[in-house]
C-alpha cells in the first residue's frame, strides 16, 4: 500500500502488542521500534536528565534512546522482535 511504514514481508502474519496499555498491531518479525514508528509513536521513554522525550534513533542498538521495558526488565526496541501477546512499557 502506498505510504504503508511497514518493514518486513507483506505476506507476514499480523501480531497483536501492547504499548502503555493501548492494543497495536505490526508484522511478525518486524522490530518493535520500526512497529512503534510505522504507528507514529515517536517517544518511548523520557529522559532522566531533563524529562524530555526519548525515542529509537539510530535503529541498531548502539544508542540505546529506545530502551523500553518488557516484563520488568530494560531493553532496546530495536533489538527487540514483535511478537503475540508482547507487553511493553515506556521508561519513565
Amino acid at each position: 500500500m502506498e505510504g504503508d511504514l511497514r518493514i518486513g514481508s507483506v505476506s507476514a502474519r499480523t501480531v497483536s502488542f501492547r504499548f502503555d496499555g493501548e492494543m497495536l498491531t505490526a508484522r511478525e518479525g518486524e522490530t518493535l521500534a520500526a512497529a512503534l514508528y510505522a504507528q507514529g509513536r515517536r517517544t518511548l521513554r523520557t529522559s532522566r536528565d531533563d524529562g524530555g522525550p526519548r525515542g529509537a534513533f539510530c535503529f541498531m542498538g548502539v544508542c540505546q534512546e529506545c530502551v523500553v521495558s518488557i516484563d520488568g526488565r530494560l531493553t532496546e526496541a530495536c533489538r527487540t522482535q514483535v511478537h503475540e501477546g508482547l507487553i511493553v512499557e515506556s521508561v519513565r
